[in-house]
This record gives structure tokens, sequence and C-alpha cells, in this order.
């Protein structure tokens, strides 16, 4: 393989890497206030409870 072949190898698997990295230590700095996870938790045992009523009645 050419020089320049390596070149590019090396740069686009950097850029993968990089990318990965940068998302992994991205991925926990969402900040969501208390009253917005209360609000989250509360939905989602709505629908639970929707659900779970829905799957009784068939």
């Amino acid at each position: 393989m050419p020089t320049i072949g390596w070149v590019f190898l090396i740069v686009a698997l950097a850029l993968i890497v990089g990318g990965l990295m940068i998302l992994r230590d991205s991925a926990h700095s969402m900040k969501i206030s208390d009253e917005k996870m209360a609000k989250i938790r509360k939905r989602k045992a709505e629908l639970e409870a929707q659900e779970k009523a829905d799957d009784d009645w068939k």
C-alpha cells in the first residue's frame, strides 16, 4: 500500500476514535432538573399503567 494510503487510513481511524471519545465524554453531561425528572417518571408510570390496562383488556 502506498504511503498516502497509510496516511488516509491513520487519519480515518484517528477521526473515528476521537469521535467516539468525544461521544463518551459528553454522554452524561445532560443535566435534568428534579422537577422535569419527576414529570418524566410520572408520565412513564401513566403510560405503563395504560399499556397494562390495554393488555388486560385483550
